[in-house]
């Protein structure tokens, strides 16, 4: 039976190494890797995600991501103590239903780089598996502060794929806000 876990998390430092590799080209030295499984076809769930513009409905901190071409998108996110972060990113490969990798350009404000795979898991749908190397704004204490706010990527990573098969399965994103209609309801 394969391991769901994606090698970045592995205590073997085999794996960790292959995971290194597959990301040899890509501009960082903190390397995270989180795992899903979403009750939806791999085709799906690679089609939702590789329309760039659906990101901003479940990733947190994205504020927008503008597209440039087929291959490249402008980058606008929210990072603590620096207000947003930009960058333009480079899809480097792309195999429809199976994966999207990418590489941040030379100029980034947060270099990075990495790839998300969609692997069929039968009738348990798709295990999404994002692996992610980056350059923290402010080096070992931007990684800090940004930890203490809850805005590490890797937390980021975790929250966001949660969302991703929320929004897949349901439709929504689970919030403890309330939305306009319930304030509206309110009369507030």
């Amino acid at each position: 039976m394969r391991d769901d876990a994606p090698p970045a998390t592995s205590k073997q430092r085999e794996d960790k190494e292959r995971a290194s590799t597959v990301l040899a080209e890509s501009r960082g030295d903190t390397l995270i890797g989180r795992s899903v499984t979403i009750n939806r076809p791999a085709e799906e769930v690679y089609a939702f995600f590789r329309d760039f513009s659906n990101l901003p409905r479940f990733m947190e901190n994205v504020e927008r991501i503008d597209l440039l071409d087929e291959r490249r998108s402008h980058w606008v996110v929210k990072a603590p103590a620096h207000g947003t972060v930009e960058w333009d990113a480079l899809v480097t490969e792309d195999q429809p239903g199976a994966l999207i990798a990418w590489q941040s350009q030379p100029g980034a404000e947060v270099p990075n780089g990495g790839r998300i795979e969609f692997r069929d898991a039968g009738q348990r749908g798709t295990v999404v598996t994002a692996t992610i190397v980056y350059d923290p704004p402010g080096g070992a204490i931007g990684k800090l502060i940004a930890k203490m706010f809850q805005r590490e990527p890797g937390i980021q990573a975790r929250r966001d794929l949660r969302r991703l098969k929320q929004y897949l399965e349901t439709g929504e994103v689970a919030t403890p806000a309330m939305n306009p209609k319930q304030f509206e309801e309110m009369g507030l």
